[in-house]
């Protein structure tokens, strides 16, 4: 038996698992409050904006009051020189056909077509080493091509010749013989 005896352990037990409606009835629970903790911070909100409102009087503070603010920003009034707030922008303002500015990757993938075109356009005019190099071994090739095929030929005209020799020396044995 092991030191400390049987006891029961955690891997013999049976699991338990939790339904989809226990977990739909959860998320519910916490919407709910969720929205319940809004309506108590905008009710609070509104009571300050009222105040604000009644000692100055200006509709910048309904701006500021109207934003929701987090931790205690709602508390502290203190305004950051180095944040900038984040303008929406409407789908009217935003400018497709103006210039835009290419980003580094973007330049670089254009340039690298550019050069490969400028590129291929060399060497099909044979200006490129390479395509220098590729048209002296077709030459050489063309050359060694055109003397086998001269080769042959005279190998076939010389065989046809052997052969119409042959044939005509056959020709004069059977005449001879009749």
């Amino acid at each position: 038996m092991p030191k400390g005896g049987r006891k029961g352990g955690h891997k013999g037990r049976m699991r338990t698992y939790t339904s989809p409606e226990e977990i739909d009835a959860q998320m519910k629970a916490e919407k709910e409050r969720r929205k319940q903790d809004e309506e108590d911070d905008e009710a609070v909100n509104d009571g300050e904006a009222e105040e604000k409102r009644q000692e100055s009087g200006s509709e910048d503070s309904e701006d500021e009051s109207s934003q929701k603010r987090k931790g205690v920003e709602g508390l502290i009034d203190i305004e950051n020189p180095n944040r900038v707030a984040q303008k929406s922008k409407k789908v009217t303002e935003i400018e497709l056909e103006g210039p835009r500015q290419l980003s580094r990757r973007e330049r670089e993938e254009i340039e690298k077509q550019k050069a490969k075109e400028r590129y291929m356009k060399m060497h099909l005019a044979g200006k490129t080493d390479q395509a220098k190099a590729d048209l002296a071994r077709l030459a050489i090739i063309r050359k060694q091509r055109e003397e086998a095929a001269r080769k042959k030929e005279e190998e076939r005209k010389a065989k046809e010749a052997v052969a119409a020799a042959a044939a005509a020396a056959k020709g004069l044995h059977t005449l001879s013989l009749k």
